[in-house]
């Protein structure tokens, strides 16, 4: 029964009536912790699908252990292996598809690698799924970059920032009828794998959700200049280290947290059925936009220092500007942010210190 009505909030069972636990591939990463630490505080169980390839991800799953034991179980295995994808997905009582080759840079240096990543690991999955009698409810995170550099889109400058020269657009960001214009390989993988989620769900009747997602920042986030910029940015200017910015730093984000971010994707679950076959735009939106020069002052006056900065040049395909019109998922949901720019930034960076005193005290034991 592809379109039953299972419920989608982890209760598929067993024969015997033990609940299914809830996968999350990529789920030592930082979106995937926090998720799976709000599912184990509930009560559900949690299979980590994840390859640990990505710095700091074991420092995440063995802070999930401690805090919630067998709750939380690791396979360690690769999306791009559909024998181990198909094993641990007919446990599922529900999907959500996080692992991915996350950086443009990466993707430009190994398109290959970044396909077979991001669009086979994620048919892969769609597949596995697809040869279930009852399918769990999917949630698959893609990405702005699925409409490419926007170039078309007529900016002005005002102080510190980019902003649209349209109305609409400057009051409420770009939403789901923007054109898709995938650019970059990275651009082209996270593109093909997020149609694909939504044509298994029309032409096979998978319950699936796609999330084209803005930039997401929270704890447990370990930042590179290549992905997680609001965490590396910190991360810099707190070890002291000048953060490089390319083009002229002025082009706009919006940020959401990621507690706000978790419970747009439970919301999703617990309507996958509804909202199947469909992508939503997902950000902290107009209210939580900001320039990269301004995330800068904020640094400054957390650490009670200027940061110190280096220039470089523009990179392929950066959008100057880009806010989430999320009012599509706000109207199936009643979904909006909680956590301002100015609140989250600060939490941010007190577990970021708290993390870095912990390490200190580590290497001087």
């Amino acid at each position: 029964m592809k379109n039953g009505t299972s419920d989608c909030a982890g209760g598929r069972n067993h024969r015997g009536g033990k609940p299914k636990p809830t996968i999350i591939t990529g789920g030592s990463g930082f979106v995937g912790t926090n998720l799976a630490d709000r599912l184990l505080s509930s009560g559900e169980k949690v299979v980590l699908f994840d390859n640990l390839s990505r710095p700091g991800v074991e420092q995440n799953y063995h802070w999930l252990r401690q805090r919630h034991g067998n709750l939380v179980q690791l396979e360690v295995a690769d999306t791009r292996n559909i024998g181990a994808v198909s094993r641990v997905l007919v446990e599922a009582s529900a999907v959500f598809h996080f692992a991915a080759q996350v950086a443009v840079t990466t993707s430009l240096a190994q398109p290959r690698f970044d396909f077979e990543v991001n669009a086979m690991g994620t048919l892969n999955i769609l597949e596995a799924l697809r040869s279930l009698p009852d399918s769990p409810p999917i949630i698959f995170t893609s990405t702005n970059k699925v409409y490419g550099s926007l170039s078309e889109l007529a900016l002005t400058l005002r102080g510190e920032r980019y902003e649209p020269k349209n109305a609409r657009v400057r009051e409420n960001g770009i939403d789901e009828n923007q054109q898709l214009e995938f650019y970059s390989p990275y651009g082209c993988s996270k593109g093909a794998a997020d149609q694909y989620v939504l044509d298994h769900a029309r032409l096979f009747g998978l319950p699936a959700v796609v999330f084209r997602m803005s930039c997401i920042y929270g704890p447990h986030q370990f930042g590179t200049e290549d992905q997680g910029w609001v965490a590396h940015f910190l991360l810099q200017a707190m070890k002291g280290r000048p953060i490089t910015l390319f083009g002229d730093g002025k082009q706009v984000r919006d940020i959401l947290f990621v507690e706000d971010l978790v419970d747009a994707l439970l919301l999703a679950r617990e309507r996958a059925h509804d909202l199947s076959g469909q992508a939503f735009n997902i950000g902290g939106g107009a209210g939580n936009a900001i320039s990269l020069l301004e995330l800068i002052a904020l640094i400054a006056d957390l650490e009670r220092a200027e940061p110190r900065l280096q220039w470089g040049d523009w990179r392929p395909g950066d959008q100057r500007y880009y806010v989430t019109d999320f009012s599509k998922f706000r109207s199936a949901t009643e979904w909006t942010p909680k956590v301002s720019v100015a609140r989250g930034i600060r939490r941010l960076h007190d577990w970021l210190q708290g993390t870095l005193q912990s390490k200190k005290k580590l290497a001087a034991a």
